[in-house]
């Protein structure tokens, strides 16, 4: 029986050397059987390229040329393969899918003899076959070719900013009033931080590093209440203890009128271009007019108790007022002749169970107010004014003296008192948690952000302003934002 399955090995290897029956015909027969009249060109003599029947001209422009014959080694590639690799190949496809028996000796007697006779193993015949290691580019090589496309990262890989849990830098404020319903601070346009210090008020220039004395109570007694910037930051209001409320030209430094029309003192202030709000503790909130004489114009009365937060919207069309009796107003701007368009409020919300003394627009969004309650309420709110509805709420299980919003990545930060003392920056509108800056031994009393939007400066009842640099913009991002320049004041030459 070995001797019957050897001859048929033999059988087997000998068909795959014998020519192809039922192969199709080659190129060469069928182009003889169709151009039997035809004859090849002799060199020298023109031939006609145009083989239809016809009354197309039988010269071509451009195509009456010699032809030559072909030369070895020519400049096309026609690759010349070994008829029994093709066989190989063709029988290797038809068995691929039969199973095979690794015990079977018949399958060694056929490698034995296909490495006889063919030079390789049937298992190992290939028809295209590349060796070899790709070659290394030469020192030096530069490649010149314009890259079309690069790497996109996936959205799930995006890469975060890096907030630093220190601040940036640390300045004293000695004799600071723990005071939660006053307003001691506040970051000009001019890059100017104002700071008031029981009767004093300082300057410190962020730009230089460089503190200015501004002023300085005359009676020891009296303090200072509340600071607040005119949008071209050359001017600062200043209110006191003694119900007044001053207006200082910061560049000369120089007191340009003392205006009195309260009867406590003005816990906040608020400015709307040469419009000047006030409020006080017996919950009044007045308007002057910073450029005639008869400043005081209109008295807004809605509050039961002392109004501890101001805030008119960045369009002048609305003003905000928080204060200790849990409430929070908005009021309609004014009109064309310097009064109220109306004597009520244009809405009333109770929802806070604390004083609300932080209160902040949202710069990108005017119709969006949002609100802080005390140690009571602890709950962050915000409003949508024109519809007058709560659009969310928040308990951040802490007091809340002070709110911002960062237009540069469009957060909300919020300044903590009793029991975190502690600085938290949430994502806009999700209000998720985004960080949150510690370091503060002492409640937190008011926030304000830099002129660029890239810093906030926090103030405490441990007698510190700390500078937290957690809103920078990348390289790309800042010239498209770049800051504009100030203007000229709307009432540098009406001032009395």
């Amino acid at each position: 029986m070995a001797q019957f399955g050897f001859e048929n090995d033999i059988q087997g290897i000998l068909k795959l050397d014998m020519p192809i029956t039922n192969a199709p015909m080659a190129r060469w027969q069928r182009k003889a059987s169709t151009s039997t009249s035809s004859a090849l060109p002799s060199p020298g003599k023109s031939v006609n390229l145009s083989l239809t029947t016809s009354k197309t001209p039988s010269k071509t422009p451009g195509k009456n040329k010699k032809c030559t014959p072909s030369k070895v080694g020519g400049d096309r590639f026609i690759p010349i393969r070994n008829g029994q690799q093709l066989d190989v190949a063709s029988f290797l496809l038809t068995k691929e899918n039969e199973p095979l028996d690794a015990n079977n000796p018949a399958l060694e007697n056929q490698k034995a003899w296909s490495v006889s006779l063919n030079g390789y193993a049937v298992e190992e015949a290939k028809i295209l076959h590349l060796g070899g290691k790709p070659l290394n580019a030469p020192e030096g090589y530069q490649n010149n070719l314009k890259v079309l496309y690069s790497q996109v990262t996936p959205s799930s890989v995006k890469k975060t900013r890096y907030i630093s849990s220190v601040p940036d830098r640390i300045l004293d404020a000695p004799e600071l009033r723990n005071d939660f319903y006053l307003n001691l601070l506040d970051w000009s346009s001019r890059n100017l931080l104002a700071v008031a210090l029981h009767d004093n008020v300082y300057l410190w220039d962020a730009t230089r590093g460089e503190i200015t004395l501004l002023m300085k109570m005359e009676r020891e007694e009296d303090y200072i209440t509340s600071v607040s910037w005119t949008k071209e930051g050359n001017y600062l209001a200043i209110g006191t203890s003694d119900f007044k409320v001053q207006l200082w030209d910061v560049e000369n430094q120089k007191r340009l009128r003392s205006m009195t029309s309260h009867t406590a003192r003005v816990g906040s202030l608020s400015w709307n271009d040469h419009i000047l709000s006030s409020a006080s503790r017996s919950g009044h909130i007045h308007h002057h007019d910073v450029r005639v004489a008869n400043h005081h114009i209109y008295t807004l009365e809605g509050h039961t108790q002392e109004v501890c937060g101001l805030e008119w919207s960045p369009d002048g069309r609305y003003l905000a007022s928080g204060g200790n009796d849990n409430m929070v107003y908005v009021w309609p701007g004014l009109g064309e002749g310097g009064v109220g368009n109306e004597s009520q409020s244009l809405h009333c919300w109770s929802e806070h169970q604390g004083a609300v003394k932080a209160l902040a627009w949202c710069p990108w969004q005017p119709n969006i107010l949002a609100s802080g309650g005390g140690t009571s309420d602890r709950h962050i709110r915000v409003w949508n004014v024109n519809s007058g509805s709560c659009i969310s709420a928040l308990d951040t299980q802490s007091q809340i003296s002070s709110l911002v919003f960062a237009p540069n990545y469009k957060e909300l930060v919020s300044g903590h008192g009793y029991a975190h003392n502690n600085v938290v920056i949430w994502k806009y509108p999700s209000l998720t948690k985004v960080a949150e800056l510690a370091g503060h031994e002492d409640r937190v009393l008011n926030l304000a952000l830099s002129p660029d939007g890239s810093t906030v400066a926090t103030v405490a009842g441990d007698e510190t302003v700390r500078l937290w640099k957690s809103f920078e913009l990348d390289p790309i991002k800042k010239k498209a934002t770049r800051m504009m320049k100030s203007t000229s004041s709307v009432i540098h030459q009406t001032i009395r």
